[in-house]
């Protein structure tokens, strides 16, 4: 990646401390001193022992809502390189990037008028990005509540009574609103450069957000780096990958499956493997050049696809039609055919889903998991 970083790690106990940043960790107090929850102190359903203050405090990382959009090659896109990661979504009013140089000082994007209230979220700590439908908080935006559990940004709706929802538990779990979940809109994390090539009519978060942040510059050092064993909250890092690798994972209950990207990068330049979770069929694309994955229900009406990499190219063996890794036929009989994206999988850090989702299993490198 093309980018600019702000230097200033301490490392020790294996806890990171950052200096001088905005950002979900930029606390640099000892995680074991900080006082969890606000006042008052709301009920919890998650263990409130480990719920942490991560730095600048409520709506000291100001969340988005509904930023300028542009086209790609305004000037208010000088900040991304083709190599930055984007969080790509695919509307009924057409394909919108979040870039990560976005989201690492913002963290959640609020997108409304898209027929459903939207929020389009990042934890860099973690290195999720998730999207969810806000319904079910009453359509409340969402802000950054500067608390962490396991690592990971909890989020807080703005409604009259606040309740906290960490991203990747995917619903509240303090106040309220606890045991309420949200439902996930399919996201494709990947390269700019990748997505403009496949939607080059894609609007684009703008520079011009209203906040003095250098978006060119990542605000945390080293620590996305492969192997860094980092986190700001002390973690038992699971070593059968490595911890900052990114993998894809679709959750189910307290386990599921997730696909190392660097298991995936073995099969190829692309991929089409099938699996299976929790009794649904999937089919998971992973395309080098975008740097990205995605799982699919090969289903279109009542016919079930199979898909093969040959030449090149995804194609299915039903029709022989050419297939992106953003689930679009674009060349055969299918052509202008999109597959159903499995919403719930998202990106995150290797790290994180065991702490998450204990009983995951990583994917074996076959079509035989």
């Amino acid at each position: 990646m093309n980018r600019r970083v702000e230097p200033g790690f301490l490392t020790g106990a294996g806890v990171v401390v950052v200096v001088l940043m905005a950002g979900c960790s930029s606390s640099g107090t000892n995680p074991g001193d900080v006082t969890v929850l606000p006042e008052p102190e709301l009920s919890c359903s998650i263990p409130d022992n480990l719920i942490f203050g991560g730095g600048p405090g409520k709506d000291g990382i100001p969340a988005l809502t509904n930023p300028r959009l542009v086209r790609a090659g305004d000037p208010g896109t000088g900040y991304l390189e083709d190599d930055d990661r984007v969080v790509g979504l695919v509307l009924d009013a057409g394909p919108i990037a979040i870039p990560l140089n976005i989201l690492w000082w913002h963290e959640i994007v609020n997108l409304d008028g898209y027929g459903r209230p939207l929020a389009i979220t990042h934890c860099p700590l973690t290195g999720s990005s998730l999207a969810f439908d806000r319904g079910p908080a009453a359509g409340a935006e969402f802000g950054v509540s500067g608390l962490l559990y396991l690592n990971n940004l909890i989020m807080y709706d703005r409604n009259g009574e606040e309740s906290l929802w960490p991203q990747m538990l995917r619903g509240a779990r303090c106040g309220v609103r606890d045991g309420t979940e949200l439902p996930m809109f399919p996201i494709f994390e990947m390269t700019w450069r990748g997505w403009k090539l496949l939607h080059p009519e894609t609007l684009v978060v703008s520079e011009d957000t209203g906040s003095s942040r250098d978006y060119t510059v990542y605000p945390y050092g080293g620590y996305d780096a492969l192997n860094n064993t980092n986190t700001f909250f002390p973690t038992d890092l699971d070593p059968r990958r490595p911890p900052k690798e990114r993998v894809l994972g679709i959750p189910s209950g307290a386990g599921g499956l997730v696909f190392p990207y660097g298991l995936l990068d073995e099969r190829g330049a692309l991929a089409a493997v099938p699996v299976e979770v929790a009794g649904e069929d999937l089919v998971v694309f992973w395309n080098r050049f975008r740097e990205t994955a995605m799982a699919f229900r090969p289903l279109l009406d009542t016919e079930r696809l199979t898909f093969t990499v040959a030449q090149g190219r995804i194609t299915d063996d039903q029709t022989g039609s050419a297939w992106t890794v953003d689930g679009y036929a674009v060349d055969g009989p299918l052509a202008g055919k999109r597959l159903s994206a499995k919403a719930e999988a998202f990106v995150a850090f290797w790290f994180a889903w065991p702490e998450f989702y204990p009983e995951v299993r990583i994917w074996n490198g076959s079509d035989e998991d």
